[in-house]
């Protein structure tokens, strides 16, 4: 029996769509680019054409002459700043669930979007099967409508002062009575599915010097954003040549600067590896290790080639064994001829503002903290933003491949080096997604450390973690707090597994 493949994502209609395609002949990069538009109909808190991401991608013939390539498509710094006077940019704050969050929001928040070139670039180089067919999914869940989840719903109420900012928000996210949706109600979206139709007929051109790239720029001009038309029509995507790190026995390959999360989660994996080769870590390790993470982070002031000359230099000193050690959504798809797309997409948490007559949101990527390090309004104008997102694949010497990542903003450099660490060490999928997991905030310079972690580390090892640190907030259950990583792969014999992580939802399909 021949297999299509495998897919894992954040919402049971994303890995719908992706594996339809898989289903209907088209490839793991059909498969993905048919889930991540799906995502922007299904999961438009996390995902949307107004925001941008990456794909590590791998052909299953890579051993001859086809490397695994990154697609670098996230946000782009505007070619001008307007003057800080004259630009929407304000304070919201959101409610996790005992944890509050400050985000900036606005048209001058929202940076250069990449995703739709994003998507049509890999297409071009990678996919099988029409644009206009990849996007069939996504246009009828969009025209038919998408049922919330009690997930999407959580969502909902956690970005609320978002979803609310402007009349026509509240009309696509509150039903008649002005209430937000709740789980089971239908949401369509008749104006993003005339978008994606038109974009899948008329191709990118639409996005970048079209009717759907002048609706994008007319607003920020007429509501207080930097963007322009030349934003948009000189936005280029970017190919590049994945970060390599070791885990147990498998080579992991995920997303190089001017990405930050990529090269953060290589460095901790290269410590652990130093002291636990084919061990268990415990946790006060991994947690040390975090720390370090976050330390060296600070040091190099968030500039991701900083970083990855600091490993270069730990790399070249031998190796040295070290001290004991104390706004997303991603799709991952393999399919049966052992290509492997994993991709990671964000929108921050929008702008506040539908763009126009198209259905979606531009992103607030310069209204984020933690990939503006040295403060707002601080950018410089036409630059590639740092991005904690790190999709990666994962393969052994036997042929096995695996696709991964995960969403969560400045937590998925913990997921992903929690997840790498247990894969390497011979983990089910499944087994590594739902194993416990930890997060630190700070550094030894920093007046607190915090360590939040959830419940069912070994006693002794958690004691040792509260000694270690000033702050430690343990959680119950399993949350969306600490990422969702979603797992599909295929050994060498064509088996097919994986996982969707439950923290956010996620759903596993396989056939």
């Amino acid at each position: 029996m021949t297999h299509k493949g495998a897919v894992a994502a954040g919402h049971e209609v994303t890995a719908a769509a992706a594996f339809e395609l898989l289903e209907d002949g088209g490839n793991a990069f059909d498969a993905a680019i048919a889930g991540v538009l799906a995502a922007c109909v299904a999961e438009p808190i996390l995902a949307s054409p107004g925001g941008g991401g990456f794909m590590t991608a791998r052909k299953g013939d890579a051993g001859r002459g086809n490397p695994t390539r990154v697609f670098d498509f996230f946000a782009q710094t505007p070619r001008r700043k307007r003057a800080r006077g004259d630009i929407d940019f304000r304070e919201v704050h959101v409610d996790f669930g005992g944890v509050t969050q400050s985000f900036h929001i606005g048209l001058g928040a929202a940076a250069t979007p990449g995703l739709l070139p994003g998507l049509f670039r890999v297409h071009e180089r990678l996919g099988r099967v029409p644009m206009t067919r990849i996007a069939e999914p996504a246009i009828r869940a969009a025209k038919q409508g998408v049922r919330v989840t009690a997930f999407q719903a959580y969502l909902l109420t956690v970005v609320e002062p978002i979803l609310t900012a402007s009349p026509a928000l509240r009309a696509l996210f509150t039903d008649a009575e002005g209430r937000l949706l709740t789980e089971g109600a239908v949401q369509k979206n008749a104006a993003l599915a005339d978008a994606l139709d038109a974009l899948a007929r008329e191709g990118e051109v639409l996005a970048t010097k079209g009717e759907i790239a002048q609706a994008m720029a007319r607003q920020a001009d007429d509501e207080g954003g930097h963007l322009t038309l030349d934003d948009l029509r000189f936005y280029e995507v970017a190919t590049r040549t994945p970060l390599e790190a070791r885990a147990g026995d498998l080579r992991i390959e995920t997303v190089p600067p001017p990405s930050t999360g990529g090269v953060m989660v290589a460095l901790g994996l290269d410590r652990l590896e130093a002291s636990h080769r084919r061990k268990r870590v415990p946790a006060p390790d991994i947690a040390a290790t975090l720390l370090w993470m976050n330390t060296l982070r600070a040091e190099c002031h968030g500039d991701p080639d900083a970083l990855l000359a600091r490993r270069a230099q730990l790399q070249a000193d031998g190796q040295k064994k070290p001290q004991a050690l104390r706004g997303t959504t991603h799709v991952s798809v393999v399919d049966g001829s052992g290509n492997a797309a994993s991709v990671t997409v964000s929108n921050g948490e929008g702008c506040g503002a539908l763009v126009p007559g198209c259905g979606f949101m531009l992103n607030n990527m310069l209204g984020e903290d933690d990939i503006n390090p040295g403060g707002f309004h601080q950018w410089a104008e036409n630059m590639r933003m740092c991005s904690m997102m790190a999709p990666m694949l994962a393969h052994d010497d036997a042929g096995k491949v695996m696709a991964l990542g995960s969403g969560g903003s400045n937590r998925i450099r913990s997921a992903l080096l929690q997840t790498a660490l247990l894969l390497g060490r011979g983990a089910h999928p499944e087994e590594a997604v739902m194993h416990p997991r930890l997060h630190v905030e700070g550094t030894r310079a920093d007046e607190a450390t915090k360590l939040s972690f959830e419940e069912g580390w070994p006693d002794a090892e958690r004691d040792a973690m509260a000694r270690d640190f000033d702050i430690t907030e343990p959680w119950p259950d399993p949350n969306m707090f600490f990422g969702g990583v979603h797992i599909a792969a295929r050994d060498e014999r064509g088996t097919l597994e994986g996982a969707g992580d439950p923290r956010r939802a996620g759903v596993f399909l396989k056939g």
